[in-house]
């Protein structure tokens, strides 16, 4: 399994409805983050604060530039490459426990075509998912864990 590449495609598939906030964590953004209360509505997360329409994507998710190096002799093979979107969220250390919990299981990550998953992976699932339950240890409540 490789590492994240923040290639956002978990992020972008689950945040147009996909995704809930327990009440605590709603509780807790209106009194100190109400930056983010203000995209709940009637309990749902990600509505847009003047319509109340749900979102399309998250509000917090944001295209990164990764490349901010100069060009050298050496890194000139960049410019013939694709540039590889990366998103990073601006509210990583608040964010829903839906979003701090994913992914739980390795067949989640193939649905969603997560691009960490490898061939020897999906050959071999039960040592994937140690491998992931070992990377997620710390974002998981102790009921997630295997």
């Amino acid at each position: 399994m490789k590492e994240c590449n923040q290639c956002g495609k978990c992020c972008i598939h689950y945040s147009d409805g996909g995704l809930s906030a327990t009440q605590d964590e709603i509780d807790w953004w209106e009194t100190s983050r109400p930056d983010i209360y203000q995209y709940v509505r009637d309990g749902e997360i990600w509505a847009d604060p003047n319509s109340g329409d749900r979102l399309k994507r998250c509000p917090f998710l944001q295209l990164v530039d990764d490349i901010n190096e100069p060009l050298t002799t050496d890194n000139l093979s960049r410019l013939k490459k694709p540039k590889q979107e990366k998103y990073a969220c601006s509210i990583y250390h608040d964010r829903p426990d839906d979003c701090r919990h994913y992914p739980t299981h390795i067949d989640e990550m193939v649905r969603d075509k997560c691009e960490m998953i490898e061939v020897k992976d999906l050959l071999n699932p039960k040592a994937a998912q140690k491998k992931l339950d070992i990377l997620m240890a710390d974002s998981r409540p102790a009921y997630l864990a295997r």
